[in-house]
């Protein structure tokens, strides 16, 4: 069966899934993005995504095209006629099509378009082993705390680090790790303080990283919202990062550094427990 896509209101097989060349999204990268993952037919988070949906369309002035619950009501029948065990649900909005010219006007309808993929989630080789991870500058604009389609930087980041027999890039500016290319970057120091650098313009507010974080101070964790250096995190005890689509996963190396002994360590192997029984909790959508 043909997957099922949203588009404009609209529940379309994947060969009549079609926007707009005059889209700004395709010709601007005006729009935001959000990504929730499915576990065992269960919508992980999704509240955190939605809000932060909200909160990165208001910064650039682009109105809801839904209310959440009716978003929220779209991502389940998506999974649902879809029949999606595990992987995520995408979602897109972008300020809508006009022709081409780099003002736009008030009354802009927005498009809306969502689609689910079908992907492991829990139980991967890289979260089960961990992964190794590249440095590259973080070169993207001001606004990072902003979830837009406007993703150039990332891509080339991924391709250069993947290119090095790395799994993800860890961007730098000024010295310190801001985020992931798609992630949230976490160590561990000698005295056991989980460390993530704070919320702010500079980096994406993570979901995952807020639900992590919630898990870490329940089970009486010292957590410490600070900024760190590659070469803090390349000392640290333990590392991993987090993400919808990739949980919490290990980092064992950073460049040619190996962290700890090689293996994941033993907190971020009860965090991802824990993570693991908060994603299970709650109905299955079919």
């Amino acid at each position: 069966m043909s997957r099922q896509i949203y588009v404009n209101g609209r529940f379309v097989s994947e060969a009549e899934a079609v926007v707009s060349v005059f889209d700004r999204g395709f010709l601007f990268a005006d729009g935001i993005y959000e990504v929730s993952a499915v576990v065992a037919r269960r919508l992980v988070d999704n509240a955190l995504h939605l809000a932060r949906l909200e909160r990165s369309l208001a910064e650039v002035g682009i109105p809801m095209p839904l209310g959440r619950d009716d978003v929220a009501g779209v991502q389940a029948e998506l999974v649902r006629r879809n029949r999606l065990e595990e992987g995520v649900v995408y979602l897109q909005v972008t300020r809508g099509a006009a022709e081409r010219d780099f003002g736009f006007a008030p009354d802009l309808k927005p498009s809306f378009v969502a689609f689910t993929q079908q992907k492991p989630i829990l139980g991967t080789a890289s979260v089960r082993e961990g992964i190794a991870v590249g440095v590259e500058p973080d070169l993207r604009w001001a606004r990072r705390d902003i979830k837009t389609v406007m993703l150039l930087t990332q891509v080339l980041a991924k391709q250069a680090v993947k290119a090095r027999g790395f799994g993800e890039a860890w961007l730098v500016e000024d010295g310190y790790v801001t985020e992931g290319a798609s992630s949230t970057g976490f160590v561990v120091t000698a005295d056991g303080a989980l460390v993530s650098r704070p919320d702010s313009h500079a980096v994406l507010p993570g979901c995952t990283k807020a639900v992590v974080l919630d898990l870490a101070r329940a089970a009486g964790l010292r957590v410490e919202a600070r900024r760190f250096t590659v070469e803090e995190a390349q000392q640290a005890r333990e590392a991993f990062l987090t993400s919808a689509s990739s949980t919490i996963t290990p980092v064992v190396r950073i460049e040619d550094r190996v962290i700890g002994d090689g293996r994941p360590g033993p907190l971020t192997l009860r965090l991802q427990q824990a993570y693991v029984e908060s994603a299970l909790r709650g109905p299955a959508l079919f």
